[in-house]
């Protein structure tokens, strides 16, 4: 077999349909498009789920459920989510804070703090954090400890 050979399978290679070229092609005058209507004309197409002026069966059914607006998930503030057992193996005399946590590669920087109440403590430990379940915050003052809420306001 050499390249000048080659050839492509019968039957595999068809002539391209030309359209519009006259009443001898087979494809002339309306070329394939039928008389009148919508997709005769140019740019006339229908969209999907258009039912040739039926009421569409999208806006026929009832619309159940809660959708979420994307403005309202832009303005949803972010948390990174730490629980106590993982906080429970850390040294008690270093305050633990949001910095600490990125630094050890355990949440990803620029997102806030929330501690849940998953998992027990057995010592002390002063915890900074933008937000605490009632869980955690029970749990870190059953076992002496602290909670401190970052970017809080003094309560007077």
């Amino acid at each position: 077999m050499k390249l000048n050979e080659l050839s492509p399978a019968p039957g595999s290679v068809r002539r391209k349909k030309r359209i519009g070229r006259g009443i001898g092609s087979g494809h002339g005058k309306t070329a394939g498009r039928g008389h009148k209507g919508r997709g005769s004309r140019s740019g006339g197409n229908t969209p999907p789920g258009y039912e040739g002026g039926q009421m569409p069966l999208q806006r026929r059914l009832p619309k159940r459920g809660f959708r979420r607006l994307q403005k309202n998930a832009a303005r949803r503030a972010e948390f990174a989510v730490i629980n106590l057992d993982r906080l429970a193996a850390l040294d008690a005399s270093q305050l633990i804070d949001p910095e600490g946590l990125v630094a050890r590669g355990w949440i990803s920087p620029g997102l806030k703090l929330k501690i849940l109440g998953n998992g027990e403590l057995a010592r002390a430990l002063t915890i900074r954090a933008h937000a605490f379940s009632r869980g955690a915050r029970e749990k870190i003052a059953a076992a002496g400890g602290r909670a401190e809420l970052i970017g809080a306001e003094p309560q007077s």
